[in-house]
């Protein structure tokens, strides 16, 4: 039996921030820093992670854990800091980073080919 893995992704940031607009969206990233942090340090660690994975129903390895602190870690603290959450988030967004046209969005256009 062969399993298929694709998954498809669909970067939803853009419409939150023509709805919510700027100030509501960064306000939004910063809720889900909370929510990820370790309350005493103020930072996202490896422990506060895999803690709110285990919450969550992820599954979710340890290496898996530490790359993903690592691709948003600037300071190299091994943590994450509420701006460079803020950050990591907006890189991850492919139509934020993308020019305003590739993203725009279209009644009954298929996303594949935006």
């Amino acid at each position: 039996m062969e399993l298929d893995y694709l998954l498809d992704f669909e970067d939803y940031f853009p419409s939150m921030i023509a709805r919510m607009g700027a100030e509501g969206f960064i306000g939004e990233l910063c809720n889900g820093f909370r929510l990820l942090m370790d309350v005493n340090k103020g930072l996202i660690t490896f422990e506060s992670l895999k803690i709110n994975c285990y919450l969550l129903g992820l599954e979710v390895r340890d290496d898996e854990l530490v790359g993903m602190l690592m691709e948003g870690d600037l300071d190299g603290d091994g943590a994450l800091s509420q701006m460079e959450f803020c950050i990591l988030m907006f890189r991850l967004s492919p139509c934020l980073m993308d020019s305003p046209k590739m993203c725009s969005t279209q009644v009954g256009a298929d996303p594949m080919l935006m």
